[in-house]
């Protein structure tokens, strides 16, 4: 079980790569999906880690809430796109 959801995390950010790189994807959605890519991996946080419960809570309502909005923003289409080459599918690419 946690190595299906690990794989599926891992096609997720290989699809959010896609759309950063999408000609086509909107300016404000690169801008949130690169900016929840960033603090995730930022050494420091708005509310520091080691308070109780609040440090931990930022992470998890702020990189989701980033990466939703951006979703929104990004056309149904180009998203079908980023996924199917995700998957190796499309042009060029048959499905193995």
């Amino acid at each position: 079980m946690l190595k299906k959801a690990y794989a599926s995390f891992r096609q997720e950010i290989n699809i959010y790569r896609l759309a950063l790189k999408h000609p086509r994807a909107p300016r404000m959605a690169r801008w949130l999906l690169g900016l929840a890519i960033a603090y995730a991996i930022m050494p420091f946080d708005i509310i520091p880690d080691f308070i109780p419960i609040i440090g931990h809570l930022d992470d998890v309502v702020i990189i989701p809430t980033l990466i939703i909005v951006a979703r929104l923003l990004i056309p149904k289409e180009v998203m079908e796109e980023c996924r199917k080459a995700a998957r190796g599918v499309g042009p060029g690419n048959p499905q193995t």
